[in-house]
């Protein structure tokens, strides 16, 4: 069994709570092998923690050590692409957390680069690798002609969740210059997707669907297939964020219902109805990550009804998504959850915005 020499960029949250702790539970495959951030006091934690010495607070130096197999691109979106192909550049399988991006032409300069030198780039959509999602898209095959289906994720705030069961560690330590970095790169970015300030109410939609909306709308393209346009989209403008879209499937439709709010419930399913047999994927916080993923099945056969809940392992979909992204890099095959999957999201996100314009 080949072991993978890791570099990771980005030690914040996600880095914290998931991807380093599931990272772990592969001693054989993996080997964390550098760390990468810009606050020294987490780079000098986490290395203590896991016996990490070489740490670097620049990722293109990260990206340059010679012994690293993979890198994980964990830190801000603003930076994903710059991340994500200098690692490329250097020869680097890279997995990037979502969004990869948050424009087409970063997306195509991350697929350039990848093709140039031969590696593989994964986007980290995890809940496709989900054992239940990854048996729903195989029995909706015998669903029959689809009527309808709805798409929702109505959660809290994350840390209703995190605070009771992880230790985030942060530092008040980050340069000053990079905060306006970042910033200035949000800037342009969003002008570029949507033409829009960063400030501004459509930004803020859009930053939304790369963030929390895209694990959603990938999941469904990967279930149903592009929808052929978006027929409606309504946005809450009384002091909380909730989207509503009506996405055109041309013999049927979809509902994609998503919010943030203050109450410590998360609530994201994906659910497709037939004539006689409906599927629901529910999916619980990843950041509980006992909390299985369940796929819930209910059919009927004349006068005989049946409901089942179908959990067909206790590994969550992070770990899932790790053996798998193992597998395209050993075995040598292309990732499904590929940037040019990711690219299908933004047309979708710049679609949802266009309608939300069309609609003031």
């Amino acid at each position: 069994m080949k072991r993978l020499n890791v570099g990771i960029i980005g030690l914040g949250e996600v880095a914290q709570t998931i991807h380093l702790p599931v990272l772990d539970l592969y001693p054989e495959q993996f080997r964390i092998a550098a760390l990468c951030d810009v606050s020294p006091g987490l780079l000098q934690y986490f290395g203590n923690k896991y016996g990490v010495e070489q740490l670097y607070e620049d990722a293109l130096e990260l990206v340059q050590q010679p012994d690293l197999d993979v890198v994980f691109v964990i830190n801000s979106d603003e930076y994903h692409s710059e991340c994500a192909i200098a690692a490329v550049n250097a020869g680097k399988h890279v997995l990037v957390e979502k969004p990869m991006c948050l424009t087409s032409s970063e997306a195509d300069a991350i697929i350039e680069a990848r093709d140039r030198n031969g590696v593989k780039v994964m986007v980290g959509y995890m809940r496709r690798y989900a054992a239940p999602f990854v048996q729903a898209v195989q029995e909706i095959r015998d669903i029959g002609p689809i009527h309808y289906a709805r798409v929702r994720d109505i959660i809290g705030q994350n840390s209703l969740f995190i605070a009771p069961v992880h230790r985030v560690l942060r530092f008040e330590d980050i340069p000053q210059r990079l905060w306006h970095d970042r910033k200035e790169r949000a800037e342009s970015a969003l002008h570029e997707a949507v033409g829009e300030t960063a400030d501004s109410e459509y930004a803020s939609v859009y930053r939304m669907l790369c963030g929390l909306s895209s694990h959603d709308l990938s999941a469904m393209r990967e279930m149903l297939g592009m929808p052929s346009g978006v027929l409606g989209a309504k946005l809450s403008r009384n002091g909380a964020f909730f989207l509503n879209v009506i996405f055109d499937y041309d013999t049927f439709t979809v509902t994609y219902e998503t919010g943030v709010d203050e109450q410590g419930r998360f609530d994201a399913h994906l659910e497709v109805y037939g004539a006689r047999k409906s599927l629901r994927v529910q999916y619980d916080t990843p950041y509980l990550r006992e909390h299985a993923v369940t796929l819930h099945v209910v059919e009927s056969n004349g006068p005989h009804y049946t409901e089942s809940v179908h959990r067909p392992t206790l590994k969550d979909p992070y770990r899932l998504q790790l053996e798998y992204w193992y597998d395209a890099i050993t075995q040598d095959f292309a990732p499904k959850t590929s940037p040019e999957d990711f690219k299908q999201d933004l047309s979708l996100f710049r679609m949802i915005i266009e309608v939300l314009k069309r609609g003031n």
